[in-house]
């Protein structure tokens, strides 16, 4: 298992290759560059605004009363300091004591600027690792995309705010793995990670069993060398952490909390105590080693040395006792695994992995109880699934290299000759993975409901005064259009006993139902009209974010001295700027453009195209219809409100042309020439993907 077969040494660029080709890669690699750059500064910038008390927590440790050091004291002694107890092994302590004689605010410079140089080079190395065949153009597109990651990842954010040490053992190990020559100093590097994160020894296994035992054993005697380097300056601390805490299981915050991602963690949220919990931890976390270990072999004997580092990574983070948020990064190397025969699918387990990894389990999971157990423990679900469960292609298999091709409809012929702008996003017929549709949805609307509150533009101050101000606007141009009509069919609909109750139960429960609906059965009847109806819903979605932010609305039902009635609601008072919990669930102003009648528009617009049956299009309209009726009646929004829905709507529809040219809806027909002997049949589809396999 040489290190030179698993680094991308491929192909190189030759001097006499045309121009285009390398002046794109160039251009592509400068960006990616500039992206990892503006990511990297803006990481920098939140932590250096952080107040000082609040930087590197895990070094304050050493922090008595006034700034004192205290070098003499317990690492895992709570009461002495104002924070919590150190959790690392008393190794990590001891190299960490010297850097706590140095100012925090000096130490708050170097430390976040070295561990962004660290995670330059552990992005580097990952690049390098990719298994073969890998491009030298591949490799240098590769390392910007794989820093971005890192510094995106959820373990790389806490690392740089809190100070901890989960950077450097990932690092020792991929080093070992993948950069130093001979056996002994790749065990050494392993063992001195091990020392740091003692579950790094499951890597002693990994060598072990693929034929490299002088390092595994180099790695088990720089572990217990560096341990007992520990146990001699730290007795104390060494004996209540490998005795008393069993390897650092309790401390930090409770071990049942939603940030401890391990087998152990899981089983106590799950509600078992005791000796119970214990034996089926134990159990789960020997199932667990035993199979993870046996995959990484396999996957290391195949080439793919990368991935089984990622899923001995795994392994180890499900089988510790306290595995916290910041000693996740393994996770994220997951994603080089390839899973899927089809094209199509190699999408799915990478976006899966870079969401877990990035993103907060509420943002992928609605806050309900039946979700709980999942959302809880979503990081170590994914850990789970790639260590033992995941089924990632070897090189031998057929599909590893080349993947079944996507099924494309025929370009259809569009009014402008430079339609479709993007001519790589062409129309696919196969139906998407269900699990990663869902995923993007509930992951979209997440971020839809963060940017619409964060649109509000300070309600509870002059954003609040803005808004009634466009309202007062608002108002005044539809009296000019004489199309004010809000006033009285909103008190027509207060004093209608049967009125009021169908249209605020039609406000409130149909803006939701009616657009899964219809995205439910296109998903399910008609793939490829879903890819395109839902390209457009997402982007008359974005259009109205911009609408929210740049003119901030107040609703008629909270413009003071108009006397609109909030129907839905309730009296509002208007001596108050918060209206209570109303105000925190949702942005009160962000009325322009309407998303409920544009929402309901996009229905009928959809169903009025695809729908076969003349009973079925009219039902389609008659939505928007009440919806515009509904929204009006309960005082939600202004007539304007409705055409401005109408405009993101039609924008949406307009993009997705543009972008991507005319819907089209027939699969291709294989052609009848015979393909010559012994070669695989060709089709439009098999030509077509070999140049592009981006769904869209």
């Amino acid at each position: 298992m040489a290190n030179v077969e698993h680094s991308g040494s491929g192909d190189a660029v030759g001097a006499g290759q045309a121009d285009g080709p390398g002046t794109r890669i160039g251009a592509a690699r400068a960006a990616l560059w500039l992206i990892a750059a503006v990511l990297a500064i803006r990481q920098v910038a939140v932590v250096l605004r952080t107040p000082e008390g609040e930087r590197l927590t895990d070094l304050e440790t050493w922090l008595g009363p006034n700034g004192v050091l205290h070098v003499n004291g317990s690492l895992y002694d709570a009461d002495r300091f104002t924070g919590p107890p150190f959790t690392g092994p008393p190794f990590a302590g001891l190299v960490l004591k010297p850097l706590a004689r140095s100012g925090e605010q000096a130490l708050g410079w170097a430390w976040t600027f070295g561990t962004l140089g660290l995670v330059v080079v552990l992005g580097l190395i990952a690049a390098r690792a990719l298994p073969r065949p890998v491009s030298r153009r591949t490799s240098l597109l590769a390392a910007p995309v794989a820093i971005s990651l890192l510094i995106l990842s959820l373990p790389v954010r806490n690392t740089l705010h809190l100070g901890q040490t989960s950077i450097i053992p990932v690092l020792l190990v991929l080093l070992g793995l993948f950069a130093v020559r001979g056996e002994r100093p790749s065990g050494l590097l392993i063992g001195i990670g091990a020392a740091l994160q003692p579950t790094m020894l499951l890597f002693a296994g990994l060598l072990w069993f693929t034929g490299r035992k002088k390092a595994a054993a180099s790695t088990g005697v720089s572990f217990a060398a560096c341990t007992v380097l520990a146990w001699a300056a730290m007795p104390h601390d060494s004996s209540t952490y490998w005795g008393h805490h069993l390897a650092g299981a309790g401390l930090g915050a409770s071990p049942d909390a939603n940030a401890n991602q391990s087998l152990h963690g899981m089983l106590l949220r799950l509600g078992l105590e005791g000796p119970l919990e214990t034996g089926l931890f134990l159990l789960l976390s020997a199932a667990v080693a035993l199979l993870g270990l046996r995959r990484a072999v396999r996957y290391a004997k195949d080439g793919q040395l990368l991935l089984a580092t990622a899923i001995t990574g795994c392994v180890a983070v499900a089988v510790s006792p306290t595995t916290w948020q910041h000693q996740l990064l393994w996770v994220l190397f997951a994603v080089v695994g390839r899973v899927g025969k089809r094209r199509s699918e190699r999408y799915v387990w990478p976006v899966a992995v870079v969401l877990v990894s990035t993103l907060p389990a509420t943002m992928m999971l609605p806050n309900m109880p039946v979700t709980e157990p999942v959302r809880d423990n979503v990081v170590l679900i994914t850990a789970l699934a790639a260590a033992v469960a995941v089924p990632f292609l070897l090189r031998a298999h057929p599909q590893y290299e080349h993947p079944i091709p996507t099924d494309y409809a025929a370009p259809a012929p569009a009014r402008w000759s430079r339609v479709p702008l993007l001519p790589f996003w062409r129309r696919v017929l196969t139906r998407p993975n269900l699990l990663l549709e869902l995923l993007l949805i509930r992951v979209g609307y997440s971020a839809y409901q963060q940017v619409r509150l964060a649109a509000t533009g300070g309600t509870i101050s002059g954003g609040r005064a803005t808004a009634e101000q466009h309202g007062e606007q608002i108002h005044a141009i539809e009296k000019f259009l004489r199309i004010d009509v809000e006033h009285w069919f909103n008190h027509l609909t207060a004093r209608t006993g049967w009125l009021e109750d169908f249209f605020n139960f039609y406000y409130t429960s149909f803006h939701f139902v009616v657009p899964l609906s219809v995205l439910a059965v296109l998903y399910a009847r008609r793939p490829a009209e879903y890819r395109w109806a839902r390209s457009a819903l997402g982007f008359a979605t974005v259009l109205a974010l911009v609408g929210f932010w740049a003119y901030p609305l107040a609703p008629p039902r909270l413009m003071p001295d108009l006397g609109f009635v909030d129907t839905v609601h309730g009296v509002q008072d208007f001596s108050k700027p918060n209206y209570g919990t109303l105000t925190d669930l949702t942005n009160q102003y962000a009325a322009m453009p309407s998303l409920h009648f544009g929402w309901s528009l996009w229905c009928g617009l959809v169903i009025l195209v695809i729908a076969p049956k003349g009973w079925m299009k009219a039902l389609g309209l008659l939505h928007p219809f009440l919806t515009l009726c509904a929204i009006v009646g309960t005082g939600n929004h202004w007539v304007l409100d409705a055409a401005g829905g109408a405009a993101v709507v039609g924008a949406g529809f307009g993009l997705t042309y543009l972008l991507s040219g005319p819907r089209v809806s027939r699969p291709l027909k294989a052609p009848t020439v015979t393909a010559a002997a012994g070669a695989p049949p060709l089709t439009d589809t098999s030509k077509h993907s070999a140049k592009d396999g981006t769904p869209s």
